[in-house]
């Protein structure tokens, strides 16, 4: 007998993640062969603050742990401060594809971006179920691969949004 998963919250996170010399982490979706993004997810209850979703997607896509406390050396930890709301909504239509997960009539969903400055050589541990691989790509060719238009337009704002 198979237990009916609860329909997801119309409200997530898209974070971008990326190094100083703005190189971004793409994710391959398993789900959909082909299909590139940053880290996604949509929050576990409604009144779940943003930045917990955002902590928690990250750890949970990519192994990556954002910490309140100082990180431990060699780890895929990050400190707390690397992680900021860019003030960035999208209000877009759900893909028909997906639009399964939703309560019966939900078709647009509010997503809110981050950015997350990594080292270079942190480890990356994907969510097998997930996640097909990963690439790091320079922000221009990583806006390209986004198969999302509201990803690809996060990628293009990291210069921006990190002075250059």
């Amino acid at each position: 007998m198979s237990v009916a998963r609860p329909f997801k919250i119309p409200e997530s996170v898209l974070v971008v993640i990326h190094t100083a010399d703005l190189q971004v982490l793409l994710l391959e979706r398993a789900d959909r062969p082909g299909f590139w993004q940053s880290v996604t997810g949509s929050k576990d209850a409604p009144d779940e603050d943003a930045l917990l979703t955002a902590r928690r997607e990250v750890e949970e896509e990519t192994g990556i742990r954002v910490v309140a406390t100082p990180p431990r050396p060699q780890s895929a930890e990050v400190p707390l401060h690397h992680l900021q709301d860019w003030g960035l909504r999208n209000v877009y239509e759900i893909y028909p594809v997906w639009r399964h997960r939703y309560a019966p009539g939900v078709t647009h969903n509010t997503e809110q971006v981050f950015g997350l400055l990594v080292p270079r050589d942190i480890p990356v541990t994907l969510a097998p179920r997930e996640h097909l691989q990963h690439e790091w790509l320079p922000w221009r060719e990583a806006a390209d691969r986004c198969f999302s238009p509201s990803n690809a337009e996060a990628v293009l704002q990291l210069p921006r949004f990190l002075g250059q």
